[in-house]
């Protein structure tokens, strides 16, 4: 089985190459929908086994990183959506598309409520936009079904707005209860979570580097696995040949290939 993946585009997302060529190496069948047009038919949707939210500025972030696009979701594909999660299927988001999860509620999606939002992502607390690399851990109890397994890792990051926040110390202390957290920003010396800049990049509570809901099948991250699919991407790469230590693959594909597995076992 070689299942379908649809990859959501337009109005200022633009990791579609690299996300395509993410799910195709995994062993899955990427195909690029326009939001328009799957607004228009959302035939894809029913037909897939996988949705990824990919990155960007979408609508250009002007009101808030991933709002218009969440609402644009919200009040035109709300029921084919909760009928996508509702089949089993899985989501991804990745920075942008991390963003836009968080502002639908399909983030973390806490007692099964898809569309109330409890959680932001807001501006760096330093203010500015990043674009660097970082060291992110994942947690094993998580039972987010793309980090299963997996180590430590470098990734790269680029976002304005990557800080988890949530106005409410219950909905955090939830998150943290039910292991909903399964990547944190680590410092790359000691193994820890760390706040501070810039092994945590963005301020981000608790080092959250991403969330997953409860089912463990939707899943966004800040930073970007999809750029990660070829040792050569890593910036010191040839230092880690020279050493050799330099990988058959980029790290960030183990996250697809996950993906992938558990669709085909499912």
């Amino acid at each position: 089985m070689t299942p379908p993946i649809l990859i959501l585009t337009g109005y200022g997302l633009n990791c579609e190459a690299e996300s395509a060529h993410a799910w195709e190496r995994a062993g899955a069948a990427p195909r690029l929908v326009h939001l328009h047009d799957l607004i228009e038919d959302p035939t894809p949707l029913r037909e897939a086994a996988g949705l990824m939210f990919i990155g960007g500025f979408s609508f250009g972030d002007h009101l808030g990183s991933g709002l218009v696009f969440a609402n644009r979701l919200r009040a035109r594909l709300r029921d084919e959506l909760q009928a996508f999660i509702d089949r089993g299927r899985i989501a991804m988001g990745v920075c942008n598309g991390f963003q836009i999860l968080t502002k639908l509620g399909l983030l973390p999606a806490l007692d099964g409520d898809s569309f109330t939002q409890t959680v932001s992502l807001q501006q760096n607390e330093c203010g500015h936009f990043q674009n660097f690399w970082v060291r992110i851990r994942f947690e094993p109890e998580s039972p987010c079904i793309f980090t299963r397994g997996l180590p430590a890792m470098d990734l790269p990051i680029r976002h304005g707005e990557g800080r988890v926040f949530t106005a409410s110390k219950d909905v955090l202390a939830k998150i943290e209860r039910k292991k909903l957290v399964p990547c944190r920003y680590i410092d790359p010396e000691t193994g820890k979570p760390t706040q501070r800049f810039p092994h945590n990049p963005n301020g981000s509570a608790k080092a959250i580097a991403g969330l997953c809901d409860e089912t463990g099948r939707v899943f966004g991250l800040m930073p970007h696995p999809e750029a990660y699919l070829f040792p050569e991407n890593h910036p010191r790469w040839d230092f880690q040949k020279t050493r050799g230590e330099l990988p058959e693959a980029g790290a960030g594909l183990a996250l697809f290939i996950n993906a992938v597995d558990y669709l085909k076992a499912s």
